[in-house]
């Protein structure tokens, strides 16, 4: 007579001892595992099994302070102090980021959104990881130069009106500029760009310039003497619907890889399918938006019948590989040589409409990551200062502050959060980047006048007018 032995329990109080934690895959842990005792597998072989139905460890934030960060910026009066604290704040919260190795603010660096979220002007390094919130959605905002062989600024500027286009949208049918086929293609075939809407956007934004601070910008180079035009913005509507996807896939990776970590700081492993395709998405959209440029100046330089001569551009809101790192620039231009395949050593650094726009050749400094400034920055909001401008009218604040320049708004409204007195000092961002080693200025391209979006109104206000 033989006895039979009792199959081993598997309980849940068993897995929470051996570290299995509730979920979807705890059930199965518990079913899989009675499983393997009912066929007499030994307990510590089930055990071993069952290791890989835990959930991978989540990656904790780093403490507050653990990873420091280059501080390139000089603050005097009480609004700049006011702004560096605030700068200082949200990069020390986003430098808890798990990802993030190595931190760095320029000359122009301002706060851009809820605490924690990479301010203009910040950079910063991270592992294996490309992070949506920290390109934003204006993805690839970008500056392009054209020189003029031989031609009159306000020509120029009459020409590049002709053909401009500001403000929400795209273009109305019959003023469309062309997509170049290939790209339209590569597009289709990228599991991020093909969606209808995007699709749709990347035909119809093509030679246009948004609203805020984007602009087109009209001057003289003091080491030529031509005039040169130089246009300010991003990749639009298509940039725009790429980083809401992005920003949820991030999330998802967020949520199973960091939960504590801030959602606007949720990344998408680099190494992952959705990583690489996330990744060439981003190269196609820095395509689209050099193409949106030249769309622009190549029609100036048609309409103006004048010649062109040398042009060049750069980014200054992108994410950048280097020595296996993953760089996000938010309003930080790259100043290390080769940083991209059609990079021409020169990158440009605008001010304000009444300043020059600098040319210059980057340092490559590593206190700065190796990156430059893209602009002024602000040390206030644009409400504040338009609430600290109420004594005076838009039209006195246009005279007051840029006598003697062509300045144009697209939609006639003066946009007084655009006008030299919102932004930071211009000669203390210039004595900055020089005290800090971040760039060499190679030429100043003085203002004759510039086109900018203007005071409009927003696009639901529109058609609600419109229903009416």
């Amino acid at each position: 007579m033989t006895m039979e032995t009792e199959t081993e329990k598997l309980t849940s109080d068993m897995l929470a001892t051996w570290g299995h934690l509730p979920g979807k895959a705890f059930g199965a842990a518990l079913r899989d595992g009675q499983d393997a005792l009912d066929r007499g597998e030994p307990l510590e072989a089930v055990r071993q099994m069952l290791e890989a139905y835990k959930p991978a460890p989540t990656l904790p934030l780093a403490a507050s302070g653990e990873k420091p960060f280059h501080v390139n910026l000089d603050a005097e009066s009480a609004d700049e102090k006011a702004n560096l604290d605030a700068v200082m704040h949200h990069m020390t919260e986003l430098m808890r980021t798990p990802t993030i190795e190595a931190g760095a603010i320029m000359p122009d660096a301002c706060p851009a959104g809820p605490l924690g979220t990479i301010p203009v002007g910040g950079v910063v390094a991270a592992r294996n990881a490309i992070h949506p919130g920290m390109h934003s959605a204006d993805i690839c905002c970008s500056v392009m130069m054209t020189e003029f062989q031989d031609a009159d600024p306000k020509a120029v500027l009459d020409a590049a009106q002709s053909v401009t286009h500001f403000g929400a949208g795209g273009r109305p049918n019959g003023k469309r500029f062309t997509m170049s086929t290939s790209l339209f293609d590569k597009f289709r075939e990228n599991r991020f760009l093909s969606n209808p809407k995007i699709l749709r956007m990347a035909q119809e934004h093509l030679g246009t310039q948004g609203d805020g601070n984007h602009f087109l910008f009209v001057g003289v180079s003091r080491k030529t003497g031509r005039t040169a035009m130089v246009t300010h913005h991003g990749s639009r509507g298509p940039g725009a619907g790429l980083y809401k996807i992005g920003i949820n896939v991030a999330d998802k990776f967020r949520r199973k890889l960091s939960p504590k970590t801030l959602k606007q700081n949720g990344w998408i492993p680099a190494d992952s399918e959705e990583g690489i395709a996330y990744w060439e998405a981003l190269q196609l959209i820095r395509k689209w938006t050099k193409a949106n440029h030249n769309a622009i100046h190549q029609a100036t330089v048609e309409a103006s019948g004048a010649a062109a001569g040398n042009r060049f551009w750069n980014e200054h809101n992108f994410v950048f590989e280097r020595d296996g790192l993953f760089y996000h620039g938010k309003g930080a231009t790259p100043a290390w040589d080769g940083y991209a395949a059609d990079a021409t050593g020169l990158t440009l650094i605008p001010l304000n409409m009444a300043e020059p726009v600098l040319v210059v050749r980057g340092k490559d400094a590593g206190h700065a990551l190796g990156f430059s400034p893209h602009g002024a920055g602000r040390n206030y909001s644009r409400s504040e200062h338009k609430r600290r401008s109420s004594a005076r009218t838009p039209e006195e604040m246009l005279k007051a502050e840029t006598d003697g320049l062509d300045i144009r708004f697209f939609e006639d409204g003066i946009d007084i959060s655009e006008l030299p007195s919102s932004y930071k000092k211009a000669d203390a961002v210039v004595a900055q980047i020089e005290k800090y080693g971040l760039a060499d200025i190679e030429d100043y391209i003085d203002p004759y006048g510039c086109i900018m979006a203007g005071d409009m109104e927003p696009f639901w206000k529109k058609r609600k007018d419109a229903r009416r």
